[in-house]
């Protein structure tokens, strides 16, 4: 489910919540549904690749490979 900001234009909230397709999102101060969708911040590159790789594997440990690329995923599942 994506993450997606909101602004509540009858009691001014703002908020992040995650929205699957299906659902019709509700402002969590007021339960009202005239929200305004609102461009969420763009996460910055990390400087740090030592920081990447230990996020990496803790994901690949957990199973969740969906950040590797085809081929990493091809490397990891023969190692």
């Amino acid at each position: 489910m994506p993450l997606y900001a909101y602004h509540c234009n009858d009691c001014g909230n703002e908020f992040e919540l995650l929205v699957r397709s299906s659902d019709v999102p509700a402002c969590p101060s007021c339960q009202s549904t005239n929200l305004q969708q609102m461009v969420s911040k763009i996460c910055v590159e990390i400087k740090y690749p030592a920081i990447a790789a230990s996020w990496r594997k803790q994901a690949q440990k957990e199973g969740d490979l969906s950040h590797f690329s085809k081929k990493e995923i091809d490397t990891k599942s023969k190692a």
